[in-house]
């Protein structure tokens, strides 16, 4: 026969034993996800994102913890929530090329991972690609080098062009770097080039307007506002009938008329096995920073069709997805 004292015993063992092997469990690593956008407009490069830490061992919620925070397109948070992520204390914030700036300012020590910067080294956030130093590496968007391949599509798309148009937020120093390029590449075709720099959302649709026969096509710069207002810049793209090159295949996918950039999905998995090798203990400053490996030329065939534009068979036969 079981004594009581001796039941209360056995049920505090059971208990208990729950309770201390719980304490006993690692605390999951943390990583601070610092969007520029809004969770739909990073929805496919965050999945993209969680599922290859999934496929590398990371359990979220028990080994690792995600926390994302997206600042919606105003800049002005972008140090709020970089200084949040460091009053946390999370083991490596994750960020783009737009917040970048924000998160190297909050700290100097805890590991940061760019997911698509634009010209890392030309910003200074880097000392190199091969040996980026400091507490900072990641993934370059390389869209600067591209610039001038967008140009030249624009040339076949429209043959005889003579005028270019910019858009571009030019407070982003990696943009300005890509714009130089883009105008120096103008210049070398012979093409007049006018420049709209956006700073707020409000001055898009104003910019358009005053673009009306004074340009014949219009090169977009990929950044957090011009991602943001996507809609609202293919809007105006149709009513002005312009035809525009974008960055991102996203904008695409949205009605703009073509594309071609690094593909943001794959970029975006890569950026997890950055930090896969970071929680895993390996040094931002011992991680060469990587390049894109897979570049896209897409075009939207809907949007040619609306424009009057009929794409070259030859491009039509190199791009990587048609869209009908």
């Amino acid at each position: 026969m079981i004594r009581r004292r001796e039941v209360i015993t056995l049920l505090g063992g059971a208990a208990t034993w729950p309770l201390t092997a719980r304490a006993q469990q690692p605390r999951p690593l943390t990583v601070g996800f610092l969007s520029s956008g809004t969770p739909s407009s990073y929805s496919t490069w965050t999945a993209a994102f969680a599922q290859r830490l999934r496929e590398l061992g990371w359990i979220e919620g028990r080994t690792v913890a995600i926390m994302y925070r997206f600042a919606e397109g105003h800049r002005e948070r972008y140090s709020e929530i970089a200084a949040e992520l460091v009053r946390l204390n999370v083991d490596v914030i994750v960020t783009s090329s737009t917040a970048l700036p924000a998160a190297k300012q909050a700290t100097s020590t805890i590991p940061i991972v760019f997911g698509m910067a634009q010209d890392p080294v030309g910003t200074g956030f880097v000392a190199s690609l091969a040996r980026p130093g400091g507490n900072i590496t990641g993934l370059s968007a390389q869209q600067s080098d591209t610039a001038s391949k967008r140009i030249e599509i624009l040339r076949q798309v429209v043959p005889n062009l003579q005028r270019l148009a910019i858009m571009a937020n030019l407070a982003d120093t990696g943009i300005k770097l890509e714009i130089g390029e883009v105008e120096a590449a103008a210049r070398t075709l012979g093409l007049g080039v006018t420049m709209a720099d956006i700073r707020r959302a409000e001055e898009i649709a104003p910019a358009f307007q005053r673009l009306k026969g004074g340009a014949e096509v219009l090169y977009v710069a990929a950044d957090a506002l011009l991602n943001f207002n996507r809609t609202r810049v293919i809007t105006w793209e149709h009513v002005m009938r312009l035809p525009t090159m974008h960055g991102l295949r996203d904008d695409v996918d949205a009605g703009g008329l073509m594309s071609y950039g690094p593909n943001a999905p794959d970029m975006w998995r890569r950026t997890a096995d950055i930090v896969d090798r970071i929680l895993r203990g390996a040094k931002p400053s011992d991680i060469p920073v990587a390049q894109p490996t897979r570049f896209e030329l897409i075009f939207n065939l809907n949007t040619a069709k609306a424009l009057g534009l009929t794409i070259p068979s030859t491009l039509l036969a190199i791009a990587d997805e048609v869209i009908e």
